[in-house]
C-alpha cells in the first residue's frame, strides 16, 4: 500500500485514472480494468478491494473509522471512486457526444490503446511456458467468442438484475472483459445503464423541487428498485471478484497475467472500429427505442475498411494516436519512477 507516501500530484493522477476507468467502463467493448493494468495500479486496486471484508465491517460498526479507512486503503479507493463519479457526470457525457458524432475515430483510438496495452503487458512478460501459452490462447478465444454471441432479451427480474450487477462489474476487475458489452449480451444494457439511471436523475430533480409525485409513478419506482438491486449486485461482484483475483494473483501470478493478455487480445474484436450498429426490432421489423427515444443497440456488424475513403486513413491515424497515448503513459511512468528515486 502506498497511501501514506503519495504526493498531491500522485493523488491528482489517481483521480484522473479514476476518470479514465469510469469513462472506459461505460463504453461497450472497453474495460476499465485495462486502464488500471496499464496505469500500474491494478494489483493495488485488487488487494485494496480485498480488504472490504468482515474485519473491515467490524471496524466500521465499532466506530473505529480511522482504522477502517487505513485498513481498506481508503485514500486510494476514495480518490479512484471520486474520479469515477466525476467521470460519470462529465467525461462520459463528452465521450457519449464524441461516439455519436465521430464514432469511427473514437473506436479507432480505443483500438489503438488496446494494441498499445497488449504491447505494454507482453514486453515485461517473461514466462512463456506451454501452460501460459495455453492460457493466452484459451482466454483469447473466450474473448472473441463473447464478441460473437447474440444478445438476450431484456429481463427486469430482480434476481437476474442482481446477477447482471455481479457479472457486469467484471470489466472493473478483469482487464479485457467489458462489463458494458456483457450487459448488452445479457439484454439489460439499456435497462440498467440508461433507463434506471435516467429514473434516478428525474427523481433527484423532483426532490430538489420538493415534488414527491413520482411516488405514484409505478414505472419510476420499479426502475429505482432495479437500480438499487443492480448497485448491490455490482458491489457484491466487485468484492467477491477481487477476493478471487487477489487469491490467484498471489498463487498463480504469471498464469493470471497470461489470461489477462488473452482477454485483452480477444477484446479487439469488440472494439474493431469499422462496424455498423445493429438495433433491436420488434416482430414487424420496427426499431425499438428506449425511454429517451434512442434506438436500442443489439450488436455490431463488422466489416473490412474501404481504402478508397479518406476516413479510413483518418481512422488508422487515430489507431496510431491510441497506441501513442499508451506508449507515452508508459514513458511518463518510467520518468516519474526515476525522478522519485
Amino acid at each position: 500500500m502506498q497511501q501514506s507516501t503519495r504526493t498531491f500530484t500522485d493523488k491528482l493522477f489517481l483521480v484522473i485514472k479514476g476518470l479514465a476507468m469510469g469513462a472506459a467502463n461505460k463504453v461497450p467493448g472497453v474495460s476499465g480494468g485495462v486502464v488500471a493494468f496499464v496505469a500500474g495500479f491494478y494489483e493495488e486496486f485488487i488487494y485494496s478491494l480485498q480488504k472490504v471484508n468482515f474485519k473491515a465491517f467490524k471496524l466500521f460498526i465499532n466506530f473505529r473509522f480511522k482504522s477502517f479507512w487505513r485498513y481498506i486503503n481508503g485514500r486510494f479507493l476514495g480518490l479512484l471512486i471520486l474520479g469515477m463519479l466525476i467521470s460519470y457526470f462529465s467525461v462520459s457525457k463528452i465521450l457519449d457526444y464524441l461516439i455519436i458524432h465521430y464514432e469511427l475515430y473514437v473506436w479507432a483510438a480505443f483500438f489503438g490503446m488496446i494494441i498499445g496495452s497488449i504491447y505494454y503487458i507482453v514486453k515485461d512478460f517473461d514466462d512463456w511456458s506451454r501452460r501460459n501459452i495455453c492460457f493466452i490462447i484459451i482466454s483469447t478465444l473466450v474473448g472473441i467468442s463473447i464478441s460473437l454471441l447474440d444478445p438476450a432479451k431484456e429481463n427486469d427480474h430482480l434476481l437476474f438484475v442482481f446477477v447482471c450487477g455481479i457479472i457486469g462489474v467484471s470489466g472493473m476487475t478483469l482487464p479485457g472483459l467489458s462489463g458494458s458489452f456483457i450487459l448488452i449480451l445479457m439484454g439489460n444494457y439499456v435497462l440498467l445503464l440508461v433507463d434506471s439511471v435516467n429514473a434516478l436523475y428525474d427523481t433527484i430533480a423532483d426532490l430538489i423541487r420538493w415534488d414527491f409525485s413520482f411516488t405514484e409513478n409505478a414505472q419510476r419506482i420499479r426502475l429505482l428498485q432495479v437500480l438499487v438491486v443492480f448497485s448491490l449486485g455490482s458491489l457484491t461482484g466487485l468484492v467477491t471478484l477481487s477476493h478471487f483475483l487477489g487469491y490467484v494473483l498471489k498463487r498463480y501470478k504469471t498464469a493470471t497475467f497470461a489470461s489477462i493478455i488473452g482477454f485483452i487480445t480477444g477484446s479487439l474484436g469488440v472494439v474493431w472500429p469499422w462496424k455498423h450498429k445493429i438495433y433491436k426490432t420488434d416482430s414487424q421489423g420496427n426499431t425499438l427505442i428506449d425511454a429517451l427515444g434512442d434506438p436500442i443497440l443489439d450488436n455490431y456488424d463488422r466489416y473490412f475498411p474501404d481504402f478508397t475513403l479518406l476516413e479510413t486513413y483518418i481512422g488508422i491515424l487515430f489507431v496510431l494516436v491510441g497506441i501513442g497515448i499508451v506508449l507515452w503513459l508508459e514513458w511518463y511512468g518510467q520518468q516519474t519512477l526515476k525522478s522519485s528515486k
